[in-house]
This record gives structure tokens, C-alpha cells and sequence, in this order.
């Protein structure tokens, strides 16, 4: 049986149910109370006897017996329904004394030591419904019933500060969300009660200026200077004697009010919401998903946070042993992706084998649409992998959400589906169709971040097919939709682009080329891409030299990242060791399926005809073949090494010349 218990107020228990446990007579009570006074460690048994009868009755003559009679009667209280000659659970013999093992949230008094702390960590609106909840556990002072015992003093009075210091930080929150006129009652009891407390005067006085009320703050501020005299023979401190003046010349500071109406009802919303939905809830898992789905687009700082809450709120669903519930956390994660290496493999790798043991946990009558998204989960985690997991993944979930005609859902499996189109290279017009499909579907259903991915994703394809003035409409249209809608990532991509734009048109020097790839090289800090960022701008760089015929820079300290292997050789080249060259050619992995795999395979090229690889020059003509009518690497929509066809002539010609 889960027994609760309270001590803010008269020391209480309740069962399971709710209903309170009879706790027999006063001795009784006093055993418990000592016992969570100690905070689940054991007191020994001599010491409960004298605690219960220091300076009051004589003992009786067998003191020690008669408390081991009092916890023999609390364990069947507390416990009715253990067996006989089995240990007790929650009030248990250690060594030479007894113990509460009570479980932290099952004691008011630490829940409400928890609550405080954590409100001095969170925003305003959460600590305010922190602090209102946690308040109302109170139901008198501290071991109301034990007011006169040695024993419970110390406590009595820790948690007695505790709560003062709580209806301040309470009433500092609700003059933060511009709620002055509800803060007045409370500190005016505070003041009343604790005229010694300074910021309980200092906080009163500043909700009555906030609330139009001058001449009563500034006698409030009067009243706290007498009776700190008075009583403690003190001025005031020099918080009070501030604002004081501060009053008197109307500072601006004192009424900073909430940031305009959308802040105060998300104040209100969000407060109320933490207010009336039970910590433990479900529903606030899935809340949660939502917000994360939110947060992911708002910049760098909101999707590092996304990502790294997401897996945990996985795991909070997978621990709570609901399958469905689990299905929906997971699948409620359907934030647009358009770039084809994921940030974070470890949690991909994590949340695609969360999304197959949930797939496969279902029951049968599971609805189809959480099937999907589970499927479009793991297809668009799963990229990069090489799986054939993916692609039929990817394929099963836009079948689902076809015969469902549920265009949110298509959406997601649409953005799975572009994300399993790098089998082969010179997929840019099957990618450009299903961007197409997301601009028209989103566009039609009002699903603002999907339509922008539809225009990144058709901007992509566009350059890949060097048609730029495509690509331009698309830029154009997903900056406008990123700040109407206010959405700072998409100008990553689109400023990127506009770089590539001027390497590859032609029309500036190289110089001016690099310093706008350095400028969107910028937009990346902070933008919480690490799956984009690193290596990128070298690796730009890199492909604009040879664009213009100029060998690749050999500094040491270029951080090319994850395609350093595909660098290496041409690095090695530009400082004349040709065997060196060709030894990490020999070593050269297979580029990553993705939108640079074009790209990779063709500075490959390069350097095999550089260093007459034959093997490496065959294999690249095969790879790239498909995509003859592409622009090397311009699929990406951030960099370029010119017309694929123009590296299969030169291969086509140096291994006819071989053979």
C-alpha cells in the first residue's frame, strides 16, 4: 500500500485512496513524527524513549518496551495488509533503532523542499505554479501537534523559513508576469506576521507602486522604517532605502510590466497548465513533444534543446510501460529535416531502435497513423546508414498516410521518403517532385514548416539541375514563410545558397566568392547543426579553388571534418607528394549517401586523374554516371564543383588513353 504523509500542519498519513490512517494516541504520533523529523534515518530506540518523555511525564518503568509497542502498532497501521513474521517496508528495524524508509515524494514537507529549489531554476510563469502548488500543501505550522518538543524545534523552524522565503519568491514571480494586485494580500499578511523581513516590505511596497497605489507604497515604506527601529534598533537596509527613492522619482525600472499581451497569456496558460495537469501525468509527455516539435525551430539554442530532451522524454514514456503512449512521443517528433547527415548518430541510432521496439510492441488494433509515424521516425533517423531498413520504412509510412488522406502525416512520411533518395547519385528530379508535393500539399492544409522544407528541398534540386532562377523562387519564398512565421534556420540554408549561386554564375572573383561562403559560414555558429557545420566551409572552399584551377590550401590547422578523407589527397598533392597521394586514395572510404555524396565522388576524380588511379577513376565514372546532367554537389544547395559531365569526359578520355 502507497502511504502518504504530512507534517505541514498536524502530522498525518493517508493510504492509497486517499483516506487518512488512524494513527491511534498521541505516543504514537510522536514516534512517527520523530521518525520523519530524522529523514529515513534510523534513531535509536533509547533515544526515541527519552525524546517522548523529555521534561514532561516519568517515564514508565519499561520506557524502551513501550515505544517498541508504539511501532508495533504504527507497522500494522501503516502496513494492514503484510503478512505476519515478514519485514516491514516502511517502518523497519536497523541496528538499534527503528526507521522511516518513506520514498521522497511520499512526505509533504521534502516535495515542498524539492519545489522550492527547483522554482529558484525556472522562468517565471513555471516557478509560480511550482511555488502555488507547493503552498498549498501547507495546512497549519509545521508539526503543528509537537509545537513544544525539543526535537521537532530545529525542524519546525527550517521549514517554517522555508515557506516565508517561498511566499516571496511567489509574490517576486507574480510582479514579474505583471499580476502586482494579486501579490498585495499575501505580503501584507507576511509583513504583518515577519515585520523583521525586509524583502517581504520591499516587495509589498513595490506591488502597491505597480498597481497605481504611490501613496500607500510610500507609507509602506514608512511603516517597515519604524518598526525595524522599533524592534530591532536598525535602519532599513539599502534595498529599502533604494527603492524609496526610486519611488519618489517614478524610475522607470519599477514597472517593467510583462513583454505585451501574447507573454501574459502564455504566463497565465502555462501556469495554469502546470496548476491543474498532475505532475505525473501522461498528457504532460505528450505536451511536452509538442513544445520540444516547437522549440526545434526557433534557432541554434531551441533545437540543441529539442534534441537533447528528446531522447529523455522517450525514455520518461518507455519507463512508464505504455506502448501507445511511447508510439505517440515518438511519432509527435515530426520536425522537417533537409539535411542528410544527422547531428547527434548516438541518438538516431537510439531513437530508431526505440521506434522498432515500440513498432513491434503495438498492439494489432493500433491506429494505422501511429504506425506511420513510428515508420517515418525510423526512415528519417536512419539516413546516412545504408539500410534498407529506411527506404522501405519510409516507403510503408507514405502508403499508410495515402490511404488515411491525412496530409499532416504526409508531410512527415513525404520529408522520410526525400531522406532515402541517396541510394544512387542523380536523384535530384525524384527529389524535386516530392518537394514539390510538400509545397502543394502544405500550402493547401496550412503546414508552414513542411511547405518551407518543400522550398529548401526544391532549391536544392533546382541548382542541382543549374536551374538558378528555380532555385531563386524557392529562396525567395522560404524567406519570406521563415519571417512571417518566424523561423532563423532556414536563412542558414538560404544565405549558403546564395553563395554557391555566385561561384557558380561566375560574375565575382574568387575572393568575393570566399567572403560570402565565410559570412554563411558564420550563420552556422550557434545554428546547433553540428552535422552541418563542421568541415563545411573548408570543404566550400575548397571546391571554389578548384573550380578556378587553384590546388587545395595545405594549412595544418584546417579543420575539414568529416570529409577529410575525400581532402587528403588533393592536400597531399598541392604539396607535390603524389605517392602519398595515391596511398590515400587506395584508403578512401565510399562517400556517405547523401546530398554531398556527388561531390565527394568527383574530388575523387580529381585526384585519381592526378595520380592516374585507374581503379579509383573507374569506379567514380560508374558512380556518377547517373547524375551526367547535375552539378556536382550543388544538391546540397551550399557548394559546387561544377558540371558532373565534365568529370566523366575527363575520366571517360583517361581511361580510354589506359586502355
Amino acid at each position: 500500500m502507497d502511504v502518504a504523509f504530512g507534517v505541514l500542519g498536524p502530522v498525518a498519513a493517508w493510504d492509497g485512496a486517499g483516506d487518512a490512517i488512524a494513527l491511534k494516541g498521541p505516543r504514537h504520533r510522536a514516534v512517527l513524527a520523530r521518525l520523519l523529523v530524522a529523514r529515513r534515518r534510523v534513531v535509536p530506540v533509547g533515544r526515541l524513549a527519552e525524546d517522548l518523555w523529555a521534561g514532561r511525564d516519568e517515564p514508565p518503568g519499561d520506557a524502551v518496551g513501550a515505544v517498541r509497542t508504539f511501532v508495533a502498532a504504527l507497522r500494522r497501521a501503516l502496513e494492514p495488509e503484510r503478512p505476519p513474521r515478514t519485514p516491514a517496508r516502511l517502518l523497519v528495524t536497523e541496528g538499534p533503532g527503528y526507521a522511516l524508509r518513506a520514498e521522497p515524494e511520499a512526505v509533504d514537507a521534502w516535495r515542498f523542499e524539492r519545489a522550492v529549489t527547483a522554482a529558484g531554476t525556472l522562468p517565471d510563469p513555471h516557478a509560480l505554479a511550482r511555488l502555488e502548488e507547493a503552498l498549498g500543501w501547507w495546512r497549519g505550522p509545521a508539526y503543528a501537534d509537537f509545537g513544544e518538543e525539543i526535537w521537532a524545534r530545529a525542524e519546525r523552524s527550517r521549514l517554517g523559513e522555508l515557506r516565508l522565503h517561498a511566499v516571496e519568491r511567489r509574490a517576486a514571480a507574480q510582479l514579474a508576469l505583471g499580476r502586482a494586485a494579486e501579490a498585495v494580500p499575501d505580503l501584507d499578511a507576511q509583513v504583518t506576521e515577519h515585520p523583521w523581513r525586509e524583502d517581504a516590505w520591499r516587495l509589498l511596497a513595490l506591488a502597491l507602486y505597480r498597481t497605481g497605489r504611490q501613496g500607500d507604497a510610500l507609507a509602506v515604506l514608512r511603516r517597515a522604517r519604524s518598526l525595524l527601529v522599533e524592534q530591532l534598533g536598525a535602519d532599513p537596509g539599502p534595498a529599502l532605502r533604494r527603492l524609496e527613492a526610486d519611488i519618489l522619482d517614478h524610475a522607470p525600472h519599477l514597472d517593467p510590466g510583462p513583454g505585451g499581451p501574447a507573454e501574459r497569456v502564455w504566463a497565465e496558460a502555462t501556469a495554469a497548465y502546470d496548476r491543474t495537469v498532475a505532475s505525473g501525468a501522461r498528457a504532460r509527455l505528450e505536451s511536452t513533444v509538442g513544445l520540444l516539435r516547437d522549440l526545434a525551430v526557433t534557432g541554434g539554442g531551441g533545437l540543441e534543446a529539442a534534441r537533447r530532451h528528446r531522447l529523455a522524454a522517450i525514455t520518461a514514456a518507455e519507463e512508464l510501460g505504455d506502448t501507445e503512449l511511447t508510439a505517440r512521443v515518438i511519432g509527435a517528433y515530426d520536425v522537417p529535416a533537409v539535411w542528410t547527415r544527422v547531428d547527434n548518430p548516438r541518438q538516431a541510432a537510439d531513437t530508431v531502435a526505440a521506434a522498432e521496439h515500440t513498432l513491434a510492441a503495438l498492439p494489432p488494433d493500433a491506429h494505422l497513423a501511429t504506425r506511420a509515424r513510428l515508420l517515418a521516425t525510423i526512415a528519417l533517423e536512419s539516413r546516412g546508414t545504408r539500410s534498407a531498413r529506411g527506404p522501405r520504412a519510409a516507403r510503408q509510412a507514405e502508403d499508410i498516410a495515402r490511404r488515411l488522406n491525412d496530409p499532416a502525416l504526409l508531410a512527415f512520411a513525404l520529408n522520410s521518403l526525400f531522406m532515402q533518395t541517396f541510394h544512387r547519385a542523380g536523384l535530384a528530379p525524384q527529389r524535386d517532385a516530392i518537394g514539390a508535393e510538400l509545397i502543394a500539399l502544405s500550402a493547401r492544409h496550412g503546414l508552414v514548416t513542411h511547405e518551407v522544407l518543400g522550398h529548401l528541398v526544391r532549391l536544392q534540386s533546382r541548382s542541382a539541375l543549374a536551374d538558378f532562377t528555380g532555385a531563386d523562387t524557392h529562396a525567395t519564398a522560404a524567406d519570406r514563410l521563415a519571417e512571417r512565421h518566424e523561423l532563423p534556420l532556414v536563412g542558414v540554408f538560404t544565405q549558403w545558397y546564395r553563395a554557391l549561386r555566385l561561384s557558380e554564375t561566375g560574375r565575382a572573383q574568387v575572393a568575393a566568392t570566399e567572403a560570402a561562403y565565410r559570412d554563411a559560414a558564420r550563420r552556422l555558429d550557434g545554428a546547433g547543426m553540428p552535422g552541418l557545420e563542421r568541415g563545411l566551409l573548408p570543404l566550400a572552399l575548397l571546391c571554389l579553388r578548384l573550380r578556378h584551377g587553384q590546388p587545395a590550401r595545405t594549412d595544418e590547422d584546417i579543420d575539414w571534418g568529416p570529409y577529410e578523407p575525400w581532402a587528403r589527397p588533393l592536400v597531399l598533392l598541392a604539396r607535390d607528394r603524389p605517392d602519398d597521394a595515391r596511398a590515400a586514395l587506395r584508403s578512401l572510404p565510399e562517400p556517405p549517401r547523401d546530398l554531398l555524396f556527388e561531390a565527394l565522388w568527383c574530388l575523387a576524380a580529381r585526384a585519381a586523374l592526378a595520380v592516374d588511379d585507374r581503379e579509383t577513376m573507374e569506379r567514380a565514372h560508374t558512380e556518377l554516371s547517373p547524375a551526367a546532367a547535375e552539378l556536382a554537389g550543388a544538391g546540397s544547395g551550399l557548394l559546387t564543383l561544377g558540371p558532373v559531365a565534365r568529370y566523366l569526359d575527363e575520366l571517360a578520355v583517361a581511361l580510354r588513353g589506359r586502355g
